[in-house]
């Protein structure tokens, strides 16, 4: 789910832009002025601020002045045909688009599609490094937490340890006693065996079909990899 940001300090422009959007099932955050709103971007994990231009405190040029210190979060300018000069100047310090008001609501909910799909599809939203993915798996070592087409997977500590290093390493092939060092920090003496009981249970637990693994794959004579 997408987090959006209302920033108006008018709140009937606000109800309507959440009435407009809730049929989308957007997490919808509200400020009134711009400092409210820097403190909810500070604060939240925001993907896409509407942001007007008039406000009091701190305007909507001065707000997207300061985000691009740091963030590079979609903003889409709320603006009245009077606001024509502010605007042009919005868009030349960093915002991506603008949608006068009154707001004709199917236009509104297309600019903000296609500004969330450039942002969190394209390559313009950062990366988290502790978020790992093939497939349908996603690991995040920050949670650490493992899960198959979203829904949550209970691996063991050891199990964890095989699927991080094998992720974090995409289709290099690791021998058993290369994981057993790196996961069990150990020397690597008999190790074959338990390695194998490991990825058999590892399989079971992210594999669609263990039998036939699509991603943790064995390479005969030299070991495992995650392709």
């Amino acid at each position: 789910m997408y987090n959006i940001l209302i920033c108006d300090d008018e709140k009937d422009i606000v109800s309507a832009l959440k009435i407009y959007l809730a049929s989308d099932d957007y997490n919808l955050y509200e400020a009134y002025d711009g400092l409210e709103a820097l403190r909810i971007i500070e604060t939240h994990e925001i993907h896409l601020v509407l942001l007007d231009i008039m406000m009091p405190h701190m305007d909507g040029i001065q707000v997207i002045s300061k985000m691009r210190e740091t963030y590079n979060i979609p903003v889409i300018f709320l603006t009245a045909k009077s606001e024509n000069t502010d605007m042009i100047l919005g868009l030349n310090i960093g915002a991506d688009d603008y949608i006068t008001k009154p707001f004709n609501p199917v236009e509104l909910l297309a600019r903000v599609k296609s500004q969330l799909r450039r942002y969190m599809e394209l390559g313009a939203a950062p990366k988290k490094k502790h978020l790992l993915q093939i497939g349908d798996i996603v690991l995040d070592d920050m949670a650490k937490e493992v899960s198959l087409m979203d829904e949550k997977v209970s691996l063991t500590p050891k199990e964890y340890g095989i699927l991080k290093l094998l992720m974090e390493n995409r289709s290099r092939v690791f021998s058993p006693a290369e994981i057993y060092r790196a996961v069990w920090a150990e020397d690597a003496f008999g190790s074959e065996g338990t390695v194998a009981v490991h990825i058999r249970h590892l399989r079971e637990k992210i594999e669609i079909d263990p039998e036939r693994p699509r991603h943790l794959k064995v390479v005969w004579g030299q070991g495992y990899k995650m392709e």
